[in-house]
């Protein structure tokens, strides 16, 4: 049995690191393991412009203790009005890594999203000439449509004739959540990829019902059967390329999550590559990890792989209750369990 594993510092490339007070007391948890994250652009107002992504990027960096080496990878929120000249800027920028499309009203803060694939076209077309990737929410918001099949039924209807419309547009599904959704990216063209989360790979469906509802345990997309959940530990511990590493931590406060109508998203930051870790050492594929944290991703965006490493060792530790998120707090994944392994040391050289 393994006590000791060093690894390439791994990336997060799905994060959301909220805005105002409360980001500095979620970006410190993503800064203390990873050295670059995809930020998500799902703010109050959205990112919609490259001054927007600038701007906030400069927040982060301010937010950031000092010392730390964290580089913020911004994103743009796809609207039905996105301008062609907008996706230029944001290319030319050299900040903005990619567009985020939302379904209109699939998840947190996405009513300002997309309502139809085929008023965005134009932007996408030149992304795929720019190399510019488009990364995926992929869920239909349709209500006759139960929340269970929404992702099953993207792939089919929307995300399928998108592939196919733009044969090189760069696409990240992203939180994939469904066996259907892991079979469409392996069987997919190239540049077709998908992030996976700590959350989709510890627990199904029934986790959110567990003794009464749980509500921290409630994100979009929901949880599925374990079935699904046994493919996408499949697919991450397979050494595909196709497949790495992206937390979709999303912090919120416990006031807004035990509420009548409660927030989606599942905080994971703070313990993110532990328990991937021990998921892989799980499935006795310990010696892919490294590719799926820290590897497959940066090649996917096209980024030079981290030179500095990351050492993990078994020391079990118990996840905290609670971490401080602004002026409330955030409870985070896994809390009160028992976490086997844990960060010992970032080497930067």
């Amino acid at each position: 049995m393994m006590s000791r594993i060093t690894l390439t510092r791994p990336d997060d490339w799905h994060l959301h690191l909220r805005d105002g007070a409360a980001m500095a007391d979620a970006v410190v948890h993503s800064a203390r393991v990873f050295g670059r994250a995809i930020v998500m652009p799902n703010l109050k107002p959205p990112v919609v412009t490259t001054d927007d992504a600038r701007a906030y990027r400069s927040r982060i960096l301010a937010a950031l203790p000092s010392g730390t080496t964290f580089e913020p990878l911004m994103t743009l929120y796809l609207t039905d009005r996105t301008p062609v000249a907008e996706i230029r800027r944001a290319v030319d920028s050299g900040v903005v890594q990619g567009v985020k499309l939302y379904p209109a009203g699939a998840t947190t803060n996405s009513d300002a999203g997309v309502t139809s694939i085929a008023r965005v076209g134009e932007p996408l077309a030149v992304m795929a000439e720019l190399g510019l990737p488009l990364l995926v929410h992929g869920e239909v918001t349709d209500p006759d449509i139960d929340l269970f099949d929404r992702e099953a039924v993207f792939l089919e209807r929307v995300l399928a004739p998108l592939v196919e419309a733009h044969p090189r547009l760069k696409i990240v599904m992203e939180h994939v959540t469904t066996a259907e959704a892991v079979a469409f990216v392996e069987s997919a063209r190239d540049g077709v990829v998908a992030t996976i989360t700590p959350h989709h790979l510890l627990m199904n469906r029934n986790a959110i019902f567990e003794g009464g509802i749980r509500p921290h345990r409630y994100c979009l997309p929901v949880l599925k059967r374990e079935r699904h959940r046994l493919a996408l530990v499949a697919a991450a511990t397979s050494g595909k390329s196709r497949f790495f590493l992206g937390t979709d931590s999303a912090p919120h406060t416990v006031e807004t999550k035990e509420a009548s109508c409660g927030c989606a998203g599942i905080f994971s930051a703070h313990a993110a590559l532990e328990l991937y870790a021990q998921i892989f050492e799980a499935e006795g594929a310990l010696d892919r990890l490294q590719a799926f944290a820290s590897f497959f991703g940066a090649d996917f965006y096209g980024l030079q792989r981290n030179t500095d490493s990351i050492t993990l060792v078994r020391n079990p530790w118990r996840v905290p209750s609670a971490y401080r998120f602004g002026e409330g707090s955030v409870s985070p994944l896994a809390a009160g369990d028992t976490v086997m392994w844990q960060v010992e040391e970032i080497d930067t050289h």
